[in-house]
């Protein structure tokens, strides 16, 4: 019983011995766990203090700690390269040691706030160096605790923003530069952002416009655009800024006082930055409405001076080209009449030659006559002086009178002339010689300018309550362009010296103000060139208007006396006499042969180039103004091509355009002289005699 007593009693015995064992091997099992925590726990916090300390060590910021005294315990690189000196210099002593004597109050501050275990952050202040430059830093400072919590020192870290400090007081000083010379300039300045709103308005602005800064700001400032010009100006805006490009624009501003001002808008896109990053908009705005005003008004005054120079400039040509004409116009009948003149006097009366001479004088008379007559009516109507004899006359016998006095000219180019008049026209009052003189232009005028076998066709006819004439012919036309100006005097289609038809352009410009002066209107139309042309004439069945009666009689021709000239002898010299007009080539070479010389005859360029192109011609003489191709072109023709070696022929220009310019043209076109008509025939032949080298002798 004992035995088993005591078994039992051992094996509870070894059973807690066991446990104590199972018990004591756990336990150390968690001591090893907890052992190698605290293991790695030291080293990952040794690792992380290796790495603080590197932070510290190489950190550009001055890191020091110290106690709450005051004294200075680490002391990093950075503090050493910042204050210049080393850990042995500066551990153990006061950190007033970095402190200037005027900022000597801070640090027991500093100190108190520490104790009360506050932090401090980016405290700017001032530290001296070793060697006494002062240094502007941020500092930061943080208390230091013991395990208990118990602070027990402070680590304090310094930044130096010397340089910071300076762009800082540079970039105040630089603002303060702007805004001051902004807001003194006399242009309203602006400034926007990268989202197109506007941010700044300098004072300028907003005193032109009397809105506050809050008004403007974002796009308020569209407010104050006319509306007209608000749409262009925001795609022009709105254009440039997303492209980034620079721009200007016109526009109206409302001013303060209502007042609508023209302003021009210059602005530039702002890059800043070492990255040259765009920042927004700059622009300015300048009033110019009295500029705008100004350059209308210079605008406008410059285009009346434009315009007044054109039709000086115009109106010059035109009496140019009027008294060229007019020159050529009397010169070549007068030709024809003194070479006639001077010839009869030799010639025995009765003779063929004589009698051929006459009608030649009359005939060119007649012309000069009337070229007379139509400039004094011409002056008359111009300085108002035109008085009509009025009285009751038939249409019908004033319009069959003048178709009488064209009709030689009609049958001369077998032209068919058909006249419908209304029997039935009743008289009407007016003057039957002006009328007369209206018909006559009129249908001389189709003459003139209808080829042979063409057609001519006037109508007298009752047209409500107007009697109607209208003068229709199948010649060659008005060019639409030339329409407008067909009755203005001096005016003609073809003004050149190749033109085909002579005339001053007086004709038609009298017979509108004849008509008029009977309260009648005249009109004409054409399809254009070849399609013919018709004039058309309404007269009241009553004159409008009585004019005092009077007569004015028409100028007398006079002949003029010629003397009997001697001339220079022109024996074995042949000329070749180029010249459109019949008359005045039969009497050059009527001169040129009753002194001895040969004459051949040409009637224009083209037959005279074939002239030289078959015979041997010492001498030319030949007109300027001819139809196709002029004298001028003839010269140049023939000192280019030299027919036969004749590029140096003696060449004289025998022409009714006598201006000095005219002279200095046909010496550059090639001639060696110049002679105006109507021709003196002692001039001709000495002068022919001068070019061939002749002597001079008795004829």
């Amino acid at each position: 019983m004992g035995e088993e007593i005591e078994q039992i009693e051992e094996t509870k015995l070894r059973e807690t011995a066991l446990k104590n064992v199972e018990s004591i091997l756990a336990a150390r099992q968690r001591a090893e766990r907890e052992l190698l925590a605290t293991k790695d726990a030291l080293e990952r916090k040794t690792e992380e203090l290796s790495r603080l300390a590197a932070a510290i060590e190489f950190s550009d910021d001055a890191i020091i700690t110290k106690t709450l005294e005051g004294v200075i315990v680490t002391w990093n690189a950075g503090a050493e390269r910042m204050f210049g000196y080393s850990p042995e210099e500066a551990m153990g002593r006061p950190i007033t040691l970095l402190i200037p004597q005027d900022h000597s109050d801070e640090e027991p501050a500093i100190l108190a706030r520490l104790r009360r275990g506050e932090r401090i952050d980016h405290y700017e202040t001032v530290r001296q160096r070793k060697d006494g430059t002062l240094l502007n830093i941020s500092l930061s400072v943080s208390p230091i605790k013991d395990a208990s919590g118990r602070i027990i020192g402070a680590v304090k870290i310094a930044r130096d923003v010397t340089r910071q400090k300076r762009i800082e007081v540079a970039l105040s000083a630089s603002d303060r530069r702007f805004q001051l010379m902004a807001d003194s300039a006399p242009v309203l300045i602006w400034m926007s952002d990268t989202t197109k709103a506007c941010t700044w308005f300098n004072r300028p602005w907003l005193q032109f416009t009397g809105r506050d800064p809050d008004q403007e700001m974002g796009f308020g400032w569209t407010e104050n655009i006319h509306l007209e010009d608000l749409d262009r100006c925001m795609q022009t805006y709105t254009t440039h800024f997303d492209a980034r490009e620079p721009f200007q624009m016109e526009y109206r501003l409302r001013r303060q006082d209502g007042a609508w001002r023209w302003v021009i808008n210059t602005a530039i896109p702002l890059i800043e930055g070492a990255a040259q990053s765009f920042s927004g908009y700059i622009g300015s705005c300048i009033d110019i409405t009295e500029f705008k005003q100004a350059a209308e008004e210079r605008e406008a005054l410059l285009q009346s001076e434009r315009s007044a120079r054109t039709e000086a400039e115009r109106l010059g040509r035109l009496k140019d080209e009027f008294l060229a004409t007019l020159s050529h116009e009397l010169r070549t009948p007068l030709n024809a009449i003194v070479g006639w003149g001077t010839l009869l006097r030799r010639l025995p009366p009765g003779s063929p030659d004589h009698t051929k001479g006459l009608q030649t004088i009359e005939r060119n008379a007649r012309v000069q006559a009337q070229i007379i007559n139509d400039l004094l009516d011409m002056s008359r109507i111009i300085s108002g002086k035109v008085q009509l004899d009025v009285q009751w006359l038939s249409l019908t016998e004033v319009i069959n009178a003048a178709i009488d006095a064209i009709r030689p000219s009609v049958d001369a180019k077998r032209l068919r002339l058909i006249a419908t008049l209304d029997a039935k026209i009743t008289p009407i009052r007016g003057d039957p010689n002006r009328l007369q003189q209206v018909f006559w232009n009129l249908l001389t005028n189709a003459v003139k300018f209808t080829p042979a076998n063409g057609r001519i066709h006037i109508v007298l006819e009752r047209v409500n309550s107007h009697v109607q004439i209208s003068v229709e012919d199948s010649g060659i036309g008005i060019k639409p362009e030339f329409l407008a100006f067909v009755f203005d005097r001096f005016r003609q289609a073809d003004a050149s010296t190749t033109r085909n038809h002579g005339g001053l352009g007086l004709g038609l410009s009298i017979v509108r103000h004849l008509v008029e002066l009977h309260g009648g209107t005249v009109r004409v139309k054409s399809a254009g060139e070849s399609q013919g042309t018709t004039f058309i004439v309404a007269l009241p069945v009553s004159v409008i208007r009585s004019e005092e009666t009077g007569r004015y009689e028409r100028a007398a021709f006079t002949d003029v006396d010629l003397f009997s000239l001697q001339l220079p002898s022109l024996r074995g010299i042949t000329a070749l006499v180029v010249d459109d007009e019949l008359d005045s080539r039969t009497l050059v070479g009527r001169l040129i042969e009753e002194s001895g010389g040969r004459a051949i005859l040409a009637g224009g360029a083209g037959e005279a180039v074939d002239v030289l192109s078959r015979e041997r011609v010492d001498v030319l003489v030949s007109d300027v103004g001819m139809p196709d191709r002029d004298g001028y072109t003839l010269i140049r023709e023939v000192r280019k091509t030299n027919l036969l070696g004749l590029g140096r022929i003696p060449a004289i220009a025998l022409t009714a355009y006598a201006r000095t310019e005219d002279r200095q043209r046909s010496l550059l076109a090639g001639y060696q002289m110049h002679l105006a008509k109507p021709i003196e025939p002692r001039e001709l032949i000495a002068g022919i005699a001068s070019l061939v080298n002749l002597p001079t002798g008795g004829h």
